[in-house]
Order: structure tokens, then sequence, then C-alpha cells
């Protein structure tokens, strides 16, 4: 996907930034809000890799994040995307091209269009980060502002699209069969607020077309909806036809931006384009009425005008001592939250007060799929965010993943369709609410809808509106008895009469608005008595002044009949019929239906000349004129048929569309005209039979989806109940980084204990960020201390600064390497070497000890060894005789035996007590000449010298009976190897022995 490209900007009429980037700077087109929660990563990753890496716009990302785990979203996301991604901060301004995090444990909002944070606050139930940041975003960017739902559980998000919606922005949902949990994709879509739902890899290429639309660039935008009547027109009129709604005195403003929103939403630009759309897309116009009649409302929406409502006015209207029935009207309640709010605090006040009366709340709206929500009574979850825990538990109960209103509160509720402008009112009402709806129309409306609630209040009874309307000069109607909670008191009926549509009229209010009307029930005698007269006046004048005249209607109905019909009218046998066609002379019947017609299709008068009628004995030629009556809105098409005899062709108006009648002619034309008409008719009846098989084709997927989405529900039912949710957003590449992390940092960290090396490790200001055990040893040091300056250290190095060394290392990029000694005289091999992060880049140093010390003394071992080896040796060699010598002087006996056992050498006193000569006794086996056996040999003390390489003693009996003392030490090397034992013997002596050793 090609880098976004937009064109120069300006501001609007706000004097907010109209966003398109030229220059660099920061102006941003749209800030879009994107929430998920569980299996949201790999979504969010999907959009952002297929994101152009320049665009103008700005992203915040809203996550459920888990507050016992790190988030590494900011680490992961960055790999995905060229888009600088930012940790979201307290004050931060946002800026285009940037996409920002919400951290852990946090909750945010955007205001002016900067960050705010502020700490999540769970003590009132559950917490819906993503409902929070979009209602913000609504209020502070408006058309500006875009939201995104990807996937996750529950329903955040569900409140905060509405939000968005009402202020003309953007929503945009992921498909629920791409998405790993679909439970906020599957909530946002049931809103039928989606302008798409699409997979995250075809969000980005939508959301750049949408920009780049001109009513969004804000290039070419004027005032060409609003001016063009014929488009808006049409549109209209489509919408009456197919919704029942007439939207022609809505706020024009208001109007304007949800058709231009939509018109960027299928990216048309002609107004006139979009009604083609619209007539060959029906759902789009369905599309259309609900953005218009958008919704947008909660449970006790505006807390302190619920509290304001059941603590000074409520208690009064129920304590009203002569009534046994409270009547209440909430005015276009929408999906039902005002109503059942207003039914709760109904009951609350009650159950305050002690009293027990019958609430019957009348709730309407003009959209018939919003009060079939309303009537259900089930709402999502994330409604717990605006009741209190109490009246949760008191009110409703848990299904599912849905709240249901309890059944004594429903059973107050009638829920109904209800057209605010044309359908009767209630009456003998208590209170009305009528919030946020009158500042969608325009003061005509407003007026009739005040007058209709006034004619329904009781005298004394209350008016709330929403916290933006007012009554405008409705004063002398309603009193202000709280201002700023818009809370109103009627003042009572005014006499009032009604209209042929049941809306009433007040009789201050001139009649003159509404012409044409048939007042029905009790009328003002000024009304009869202006009526009479008028009729006086027209049947005095009838006679000689005015031709024979008839006011019919566009269905040929006989309205009105002025003048002599002798000759003309008769009356069909049969059952009594108001067709016009069917009561006049057969020559008139033609050109009366097709002049009818033609002037209806042109809206022009037209004359027929020279109509031949046969009366009784001779023919009587007549000019025919049908002319449009002046028409006024809201009444219906009136014509006035003229019929007068023939006196000269002069008197004809040259100025109007007049022709010599022939009953051929005109009676061919008016087949061929009912052909068209038929073949029309056909053609629509064919048109609508197949859209009628499609609907239902449509209608049976729909039902065979509902019931898998249904089964599969229920198969997942258990495992999203059992599953933390929070949990989930830590996905697989999380948990594998993690592992990958812990390994590698144990890894480090077996390596620098195992090694048995000393290692401590600096950054640029020789500030300590790892070191090894081992170091103690050198550095007086302790976990607490990284992040200190080695300077902050002592250290046991004898004669010996450090710290000059790494300067030095770190200022040459050098190794050095040296031996050292400590205080307790241990020896060290020491390298200080720079640390190295990349070729030619550096940053810090390391300092590594490695214990020579055995090393060290093995040296001078080696020295001293050579040495006293060839002192001893020269020793040897000079007193080997006298060294025999002496030893055969010895009286008892001395034997060198080897690790063997064999004897290396022995004296004369021990080859004498053997009783053989020295010679033929070396190399022979210790046992074969001493001990009786070799079992016994075991225990004798040479033996155990051998065994435990240590001296030993004691005594033994020897082949001969003889009784030994020996004494055995060990003959070790001057490296301390053992290589034999020495061991003496002397006679033990025994009873009946003559003498002593």
């Amino acid at each position: 996907m090609s880098d976004f490209k937009p064109s120069t900007i300006e501001r609007d009429q706000n004097n907010n930034v109209i966003p398109i980037h030229a220059d660099g700077e920061n102006k941003i087109a749209l800030y879009v809000g994107i929430g998920a929660s569980a299996g949201g990563l790999e979504a969010i990753q999907a959009f952002f890799q297929h994101m152009p890496a320049y665009s103008p716009l700005a992203f915040i990302v809203i996550q459920h994040l888990s507050p016992d785990y790190k988030s590494m979203m900011m680490e992961l996301l960055s790999k995905k995307t060229s888009i600088p991604v930012k940790r979201a901060e307290d004050g931060m301004l946002v800026e285009s091209n940037t996409i920002y995090l919400i951290p852990p444990k946090k909750n945010l909002k955007i205001f002016h269009g900067r960050l705010l944070l502020s700490e999540q606050d769970r003590s009132h139930g559950i917490n819906l980060p993503i409902d929070v940041f979009l209602h913000s975003l609504a209020e502070d960017q408006g058309e500006r502002a875009a939201a995104i739902i990807l996937s996750g559980t529950g329903s955040d998000g569900m409140r905060g699209i509405r939000a968005i919606k009402e202020q003309g922005g953007l929503v945009m949902v992921q498909k629920e069969q791409s998405a790993k949990f679909d439970g906020m994709p599957r909530a946002a879509i049931s809103t039928g607020l989606a302008d798409f739902v699409l997979d995250p890899v075809d969000m980005p290429g939508q959301l750049t077309s949408f920009v780049k639309h001109p009513y969004v660039a804000r290039a070419d935008r004027s005032q060409t909806i609003i001016d063009d009547e014929n488009g808006l027109t049409r549109i209209f009129a489509m919408l009456r036809d197919r919704c029942k709604v007439d939207f022609t005195f809505y706020k024009p403003s208001t109007v304007s931006r949800r058709i231009e929103r939509r018109m960027s939403v299928n990216q048309i630009v002609d107004i006139n384009d979009y009604a083609d759309f619209l007539k060959h897309h029906p759902a789009e116009i369905s599309t259309l009425s609900r953005e218009l009649l958008i919704g947008v409302t909660r449970f006790f929406r505006d807390p302190e005008v619920f509290q304001s409502l059941m603590r000074g006015w409520l208690p009064g209207i129920i304590n009203n001592g002569d009534q046994h029935e409270l009547r209440f009207w909430v005015a276009g309640c929408s999906t039902g939250e005002e109503a059942y709010s207003i039914a709760i605090s109904a009951r609350e006040c009650m159950r305050q007060l002690g009293i027990v009366k019958d609430v019957k709340i009348f709730a309407t709206d003009i959209d018939r799929n919003a009060i079939a929500k309303a009537g259900t009574g089930i709402y999502p979850e994330s409604i717990a965010a605006d009741i209190s825990n109490d009246l949760l538990t008191k009110y409703f109960y848990r299904k599912d993943e849905n709240f249901h209103i309890i059944r004594n509160i429903r059973e107050m509720v009638v829920f109904a369709q209800h057209n605010l402008i044309k359908d009767p009112p209630f009456t003998h009402i208590d209170l009305v609410t009528c919030r946020n709806l009158l500042i969608y129309l325009q003061p005509v409306l407003q007026r009739k809808v005040l007058d209709m609630i006034n004619f329904s209040l009781r005298p004394g009874g209350l008016l709330m509106l929403g916290l933006s309307e007012t009554i405008g000069d409705m004063h002398e109607m309603f009193e202000t008895i709280e201002q700023k909670h818009k809370i109103y008191r009627s003042r009572g009926k005014r006499n009032v009469v009604f209209n042929h549509e049941g809306v009433p009229i007040t009789a201050g209010r001139r009649l003159a608005e509404f012409p044409g009307r048939v007042f029905h029930g009790r009328q003002s005698s000024r009304v009869v008595n202006e009526e009479k007269t008028l009729q006086r006046f027209v049947d005095a004048l009838a006679g000689d002044y005015i031709p024979l005249s008839i006011i019919v209607n566009e269905q040929l109905e006989v309205q009105h009949l002025i003048g002599d019909s002798t000759g003309l009218f008769r009356l069909p046998s049969g059952r009594p019929v108001n067709d016009i066609t069917k009561m006049v002379a057969r020559e008139l019947s033609i050109p009366i239906s097709t002049g009818i017609q033609r002037v209806c299709r042109t809206g022009k008068p037209h004359i027929f000349s020279n109509i031949r009628v046969n009366q009784q004995d001779r023919i009587q030629s007549f000019t025919m004129t049908i002319r449009p009556l002046p028409e006024k809105r809201g009444q219906e098409l009136l014509l006035a048929v003229l019929i007068e005899p023939v006196v000269s062709s002069s008197t004809l108006d040259a100025s109007h569309d007049t022709r010599v009648y022939d009953l051929d002619k005109e009676a061919q034309q008016y087949l061929r005209d009912m052909e068209q008409e038929l073949q029309f008719t056909r053609e629509n009846l064919q048109a609508t039979i197949e859209e009628l098989e499609t609907s239902n084709e449509e209608l049976q997927a729909t039902n065979e989806e509902l019931l898998a989405s249904n089964e599969e529900l229920q198969s997942t039912n258990e495992e999203l109940q059992s599953t933390n949710e929070e949990l989930h957003t830590v996905n697989v590449e999380y948990q594998n980084k993690i592992i990958e992390l812990t390994e590698l940092n144990n890894d480090v960290e077996n390596l620098l204990s195992s090694s048995l090396v000393g290692k401590l490790l600096l950054d640029d200001n020789l500030e300590i960020r790892r070191f090894s055990q081992e170091i103690s040893n050198i550095f007086k040091i302790l976990a607490t201390d990284v992040g200190r300056p080695l300077t902050h250290l002592t250290h046991h190095l004898v004669d010996l600064d450090p710290v000059t060394l790494v300067k030095q290392v770190m200022a040459n990029k050098k190794m050095i390497e040296s031996e050292v000694q400590t205080e307790d005289g241990r020896w060290y091999l020491m390298r200080v070497m720079p640390y190295q992060i990349s070729p030619d880049v550096y940053s810090g140093a390391m300092l590594s000890f490695v214990d020579i010390s055995e090393l060290i003394k093995n040296r001078f071992d080696l020295v001293e060894n050579d040495r006293k080896y060839k002192k001893a040796q020269a020793v040897i060699d000079i007193t080997e005789n006298e060294r025999k010598l002496i030893l055969d002087n010895i009286d008892d006996p001395i034997t060198h035996l080897d690790l063997e056992r064999r004897i290396k050498w022995l004296n004369q006193a021990a080859a004498a007590a053997i009783g053989e000569p020295p010679e033929k006794l070396s190399g022979r086996q210790c046992h074969s000449v001493w001990c009786p056996s070799k079992k016994e040999c075991v225990a004798c003390p040479s033996q155990q010298a051998l065994d435990s390489q240590q001296p030993a003693k004691g005594t033994v009996i020897d082949s001969c009976g003889r009784k030994w003392s020996i004494k055995a030490n060990p003959v070790r090397t001057s490296t301390g190897q053992m290589v034999g034992v020495v061991e003496m013997r002397w006679p033990v002596e025994q009873p009946g022995d003559d003498g002593a050793k």
C-alpha cells in the first residue's frame, strides 16, 4: 500500500484544525481510538502491518491490560510497523502518524488534543477503559473521531461507539469470523451503528480512502447539500416512504452532517448521486434513517438530574393523595434505559416513603427496532458501570453474559412506537421526560412537541428536558422550577382543538398555521361562524357567477361540488361511490381522468374545449378547465374542475394549455397511459416480489447463522467463564518473549557464577550495570549497588587504582591485562576491556578477575623444590653410605615398603629377625616374611597406614609366634605424594621371658 498523500487544509467554522498534512505540520485528519481485549494483539499487529508508513491520523490503542504483568506491547508492535509507537503519558499532546498505548492500571481520556491518565477505579464495579476513552474522544473531537473495535470478550466499547456516532464520527468493527474472541465485535455490530465490518487487514485501506473524501478533508465542502433542495427532497421522500418518518423539519446542520457522513462512507460526492444510490440500495435508506434517529442513552444518564428528581420532585408526585395510579411518559426512549431508570427511581422512592401505588410508564420512540430491543429488557454487562451495585443486585439478574430487568420493573413500562409530531399524545400524565430530542428539531417542531406535552400533562405535572434543551418561548405553558437540571412544571392546559391527524392545536395560536384541515371534536364558535358565513356567500353566488365546479383529490374523489350539475352528473346504480369518473356524463369521464393525471404530473392548469355531450334531445359543447389549488405543506393535493358551456372561442385563455377535444384520440391516449401505468405497476410488483424473495432468503440465512452462533456460544461459554480476560491479552508471542529473556538471563547468571571469574560491567558514567558474585572478593559490593558509580566502592587491591585503569581503557579502547594482589595475599589476573555494543561503538567497560593464587604458589613451590631437590640430591649422594651405616647400627627392625607392601630395603636388624640376607628379601611381599597369613596382614599397622595415608601403630604376632609392637609412617615426596610406608618394630615381652628389650 502506498503512503497517504493528502492536500492542503484550513480551519473549520468552529476554529478546529482541519487536518491535512502538507509541510510536516501536526495536522490530524482523524483521531482513531482502537479498542481491543483478549486476542486483540494479533488484530492490532495485522492492522498496523497494512497501515501506510505515513498518514494524517493519530492512533490511540486502548487494551485490557493485566495489572500483574509488565506490558511488552510497545516492543512487540514496534517490530511490526514503522509508525512511531509511544506509551501514553499524562498531558502528552497527540501528534499525527503516531501510535499511543495505554499503560497498565490506568484509564485514558483526551481533552483538547492532550492525553490524560487516571487510576482505574474498580470500587464501583466493572472498569471499561475503552468506553471511557471513546466517550471523551467523541466529546473532544466530534466529527474527527473514529472508533475501531477489535477482538475481545464482553461488551466494552459498545457504549463508546454510540457516543462517536452521535457526534458524527466513524465506526469500524472487526468481523466476528476473524476475531479470536468475538464478544466485543458482536456487541458493537448489534448496535447497528458500524460503518464498516472488516478484517483488520482491510481496515487501513478503507480508513485512508475515507480520509481522502472531500467531505472529510473539507477541501471542497460547501453549502451544497443544504442548498440542493431537489436532492434533499428526494432523500426525505425515500426516508418517509420506507421508514414512515418525515425529516423535513429536522435541524439542517444535523441532517446534512449525517448525510455527508454516509456519502463519505460510500465514496459519493454529489448528493443527487447519493439519492440515486439510495434508490437502488434500500438497505442504505435504513442505515441513514438509523443514523438520523441515533439514540444515545444509558441508565441514569446525568446522575445529578436523577438525584434531584428523587430528592425534590418525585416524592411530591407520589405523595399526591388524590391519585391511585401514577402515569409517566418517556418520550424518545430509544432502547429503554431511561424508562427503566425512571421505573427504578419511582420504586426506590416509594420504598423510602413507605407508599405503594400503581405506576404506569409509557415509553415511546419512533424507531421500531429500538422499541423491540427495549421491550426485551436485556442489556450487556457494561451497564454495571452506570448502576450502583445495590441497584444492580436488586433490580437485575444475570444470565449468560447479559443483565436482565426483573419482572416487576418490566411490567411497570409499556413500550410503543409513536411519532411525537403527528400521533395523538397520552393524557393525564404526571411526569414527562423528553431528553435530548428537541435539539434535533427546528423551532416549529419544538413548539409543536411542547404543545403536545403540555396537553398530556396534568396541571402541575413535571417536564424534564435534556441539559442542552430549554422550553424556549413557551413560558406561558411551563414554569421553571429547576433551571440547572431542566425541570419544569405545567401551568395547565389551554383551549385545545385537534386537526384531522389528532394533533392538538392550541387556541392561542393562529389557525392559519393549519389551513385546509378538518377539525374534529369541540371547536371554537369563531371557527364555526366563519365556515357558515363562507358557505352562505358561495351559495349566493353559485347560480349567477360560478360555473359548475368540482373539487377533487388525486384519487379522483369528489370533495366539494358548486353550481348546477343537472344533465352532467348522475348517481350510478349499485354501491355508492365517490369517483368522479363514474358520476359524470360518459363523454366527460375520459377527459376528466386524463386531465387530472396530466395536471397532477405537470402541476399546470389544463383546458379541454369543444367537449360534445349528448343531453336528452340536443348536443351541447363544453369547455373543461382543470387547475391545481394552492398547496400547503402537510395537506393533500386538490384540484378544481370547472365545466361551462361553450359561448365563443374568444373566451378561452390562451395562456393555458387548451386543446380541442377529440374523443377517439383522447381515448387512445388514455388507453396508452393506462397500459404504461399497468406495465409500470407490473414491473414494480415484480421487483417487490424479487426483493421479498431475497429478503426471505436473507432471513433464512440469518436464522441459520443465529442458530450456529448460538451453538458456538453455548460451547464456548464455559471456557470464557473460566478464563481471565486480562490474561488472554498476554499472547503467545509475549510469553515466548518472556521465556526467551528468562532463559537468556539465566544463561548469563550461570555463566558468570560457574566460571568463578569476577566480572564487573560499567556504563559510560562508570556506573555499575551488572556484576558476578566472585567480584565481592575484590570490591565491597552489594546487590543494591547497581546503578552506583565505581568511585563509591572500596576495594582490596594492593597498590592499584582501578578507576584510573578504566578511564584509560575507555579513552584508548584497548585492553589492559595485569597480575594483581589483594590484601589477603591472593593473586588475580585482571583484564580491563572496553564494552563493545557494535562495530566501532563502545559503551562503558568490563573488568574481569581470574584467581591465580594456586598458580603463583605452584610457581614459587617449583622454584623452591627444584632448589631443595638439587641440594638434597647432593646430600643423598654424599651420605648414602653414612645413611646405610646408621640404619644398620639400629637394633630394632626397620623396613621400607612400597604401595604394594613390597620390601624396598631393610636394615640388618630386620634381616636378622627374618633370618635371611637382605639381598634375598628385597622385592618380596611383606606378609610372605613377617605375617602368618595374607588375611592377618590386613590388621598390620603398615597396611592401615597405606589405607588411611596417616601414621598407624599396633601389635601383631609374626609367623614365628613372636609378638611385635609396630609403628608405621607414610613416606611422601616433596610435592606431598605418598609413595610407601616405613615401619619400625620392637618385640613385646611375654610372660616367661627372661629379660626385656
